[in-house]
C-alpha cells in the first residue's frame, strides 16, 4: 500500500488520506478522479447529467482487522464525503463510485447510502447530497 499510494500521490492519481495510531496504520482510503458511463448509474444518480458523468471514485478503503466494528468505516466515508463536498464548490462532481470487493464490503456501502449499478451489483454510486444526507442522520 506505501508504495502504491506514494507513486499515485506523486504522479497526481490519487490521494490516499490514512488514520494512524501509535506510528501504525490502522486505515485509510484513497481518491480520484473519473466518470461513469450513464447506462451504468442508477436512475436518479444519472438524471439530468452528461455522459459519461464525473464522479469522485473511492478506492481502497481499508482498516486494520482489529479495528474493525468500531466506527472507522462510515467515518471514512464521512471524511471522504466532506472533502469531495468542498471540492465539488470548484470541480464537477455528481458523486462518488466504489467498486466494493466483497459482498460485505457490498452491504456497507448500501448501508450508507451507495445505490448498485444496474449493469454491475458491485459497482455503487451515490450523489454527494445523498451521501451527505446518509451520514448525518
Amino acid at each position: 500500500m506505501r508504495l502504491r499510494a506514494r507513486a499515485n500521490q506523486a504522479s497526481g492519481a490519487s490521494r490516499t488520506f490514512v488514520v494512524c495510531e501509535a506510528n501504525r496504520v490502522i486505515a485509510y482510503y484513497a481518491l480520484a478522479s473519473g466518470a461513469v458511463k450513464q447506462s451504468e448509474a442508477p436512475g436518479r444518480f444519472r438524471r439530468n447529467m452528461p455522459d459519461p458523468i464525473p464522479v469522485a471514485v473511492l478506492g481502497r478503503l481499508a482498516i486494520d482487522q482489529s479495528y474493525q466494528g468500531r466506527g472507522f468505516g462510515r467515518a471514512l466515508v464521512r471524511d471522504a464525503g466532506l472533502r469531495l463536498i468542498n471540492a465539488a464548490e470548484i470541480l464537477g462532481i455528481r458523486g462518488v463510485l466504489v467498486h466494493a470487493i466483497s459482498d460485505d464490503a457490498r452491504a456497507f456501502y448500501e448501508a450508507v447510502g451507495f445505490l448498485p449499478s444496474p449493469s454491475d451489483p458491485m459497482m455503487l454510486l451515490v450523489g454527494l447530497h445523498d451521501l451527505n444526507n446518509a451520514l448525518t442522520s
